[in-house]
């Protein structure tokens, strides 16, 4: 008798012919090529998820291995019946539950994309910011500076080091010619912050060792290595536990915004929804205080009461 694989690979090769041409009759979409788990696969099946554009023996492998899985799957999805069968209510109750809560989401996406203003101004940033900046706090040192780094033997290091630490803005375009000339390496953070390790990166140091103390002053300091000078000026400092600056939550509080407006239309929409529903008598509470205008209803010490009248 042929076995199941065998089988699959005969209907491969009907769907392989079914590429190339029309198929027989007793070949149509109703044939039945796989039966398990008391479900059966049609031919009609299998053809409509065959990817387009496959040649014909990667159709036949694609089949080949479509129903090879569909058969564990129905053999799988029998055993687990049988198994659980006992909890199968319970199981229905968290398919039906996880199916309302992927259409109340869909629907409440449908109104986030047809109404939300995805722009925000500066001034809402800053606003939001100076009203919630004892909510940011940092973490750790964060500075702003720059380094060159050039040659050990480099004999117009004093210069260099004069053109860096210069206000002026025609000295600091020499600097950055001696350094562009040169072919000096410059990392220049004094537009963003960073953090304070990362900075140190970029300088001959050790991770053992503190360098706290080179926070202290905004002048040009110095180290060196076995090959090469490093020159580095810190601007600006902000030390942990200070407020986080805006420049560098300006996306997170992008996104609170974001989901705020959001949380603003689904609320707006279940308002109007419920208010739609009051006013056209589709919603009812029970069990809570009693509308006026209802009868009360009727209880045995209302008919002894309506007796003595």
């Amino acid at each position: 008798m042929m076995n199941w694989r065998a089988k699959i690979a005969v209907a491969a090769g009907v769907l392989l012919l079914a590429g190339c041409r029309e198929l027989p009759r007793y070949f149509g979409s109703d044939t039945t090529i796989a039966r398990a788990g008391g479900k059966e696969l049609r031919l009609g099946d299998v053809r409509s998820v065959v990817p387009k554009g496959l040649s014909g023996e990667d159709s036949a492998a694609f089949m080949q291995v479509y129903v090879d899985r569909w058969i564990i799957k129905q053999l799988k999805l029998e055993e687990a019946e049988t198994l659980f069968s006992s909890s199968a209510g319970d199981i229905d109750k968290m398919v039906e539950e996880y199916r309302q809560a992927l259409l109340i989401r869909q629907l409440d996406q449908h109104y986030v994309d047809r109404s939300i203003d995805t722009l925000f101004t500066d001034d809402e940033i800053a606003a939001y910011y100076n009203a919630h900046k004892a909510d940011f706090k940092l973490d750790r040192t964060i500075v702003k500076g720059r380094i060159v780094r050039f040659g050990a033997g480099y004999r117009q290091a004093a210069k260099l080091k004069t053109l860096m630490a210069s206000k002026s803005e025609a000295q600091q375009q020499d600097f950055r010619d001696i350094c562009e000339k040169n072919d000096f390496s410059v990392s220049d953070f004094r537009e963003q912050w960073i953090d304070f390790p990362e900075f140190l990166s970029y300088l001959p140091t050790l991770r053992s060792q503190n360098y706290d103390s080179v926070l202290a002053s905004t002048a040009v300091q110095e180290m060196r290595d076995s090959y090469s000078r490093y020159y580095f000026q810190i601007d600006a400092v902000m030390r942990e536990g200070e407020p986080i600056p805006l420049e560098r939550l300006r996306e997170n509080i992008r996104r609170i915004l974001f989901n705020r407006r959001k949380g603003e239309i689904i609320r707006q929409h279940e308002e109007e929804l419920r208010m739609r529903a009051e006013e056209n008598g589709e919603v009812k509470v029970f069990g809570g205080k009693r509308d006026p205008q209802e009868p009360a209803p009727e209880t045995m010490e209302n008919r002894e009461n309506e007796a003595k009248r």
